[in-house]
């Protein structure tokens, strides 16, 4: 990878990094924008082994593994009663939706929120995820599978505790 791919690489996946990143870390925007930063830094240390067509793959996996390290380092932990406490609007706006979302996202272990936000939101397939996470294609399924069940759990719960 040389100079000009490396800022081809920083104009086209920064802002989708830094979004992949703060969905991850709940609306933590500096650790996000230092993890965004440690990613790119990474990947000019690593340009001569990284090559162009692989630099996005390369970015994804460098934050994902950046974001575990946060969690395992502070030792945050989210329960679902948390989640409970929070009061939903009668009659939510769109904000009000990805708000929702966002707290209920943030419900989820930290590996089956990446590979939500990265199946979901990314669009990367089960292969790239695989790679990017370090497990099996067939443990990124499992966990897709149950991280959904868990998410409509919850908007469930939350629909019913909204019409108590």
């Amino acid at each position: 990878m040389n100079l000009k791919s490396y800022n081809q690489a920083v104009n086209d996946y920064s802002d989708r990094l830094f979004g992949f990143v703060l969905k991850n870390l709940n609306k933590d925007v500096e650790t996000a924008r230092d993890i965004v930063q440690n990613c790119f830094e990474a990947l000019w240390n690593k340009r001569a082994d990284v090559s162009t067509d692989k630099a996005k793959s390369y970015l994804f996996q460098v934050a994902h593994n950046q974001v575990i390290d946060v969690y395992r380092k502070s030792g945050r932990m989210l329960y679902v009663e948390d989640y409970h406490e929070n009061v939903i609007s009668d009659t939510p706006s769109t904000n009000d939706y990805k708000e929702i979302m966002h707290k209920v996202l943030a419900q989820l272990p930290t590996l089956q929120r990446s590979m939500v936000l990265l199946k979901d939101y990314e669009g990367y397939s089960y292969a790239e995820i695989a790679k990017i996470t370090n497990v099996t294609e067939g443990q990124v399924k499992i966990n897709l599978f149950r991280a959904r069940k868990k998410l409509k759990d919850l908007l469930n719960s939350s629909k019913n505790k909204k019409a108590l």
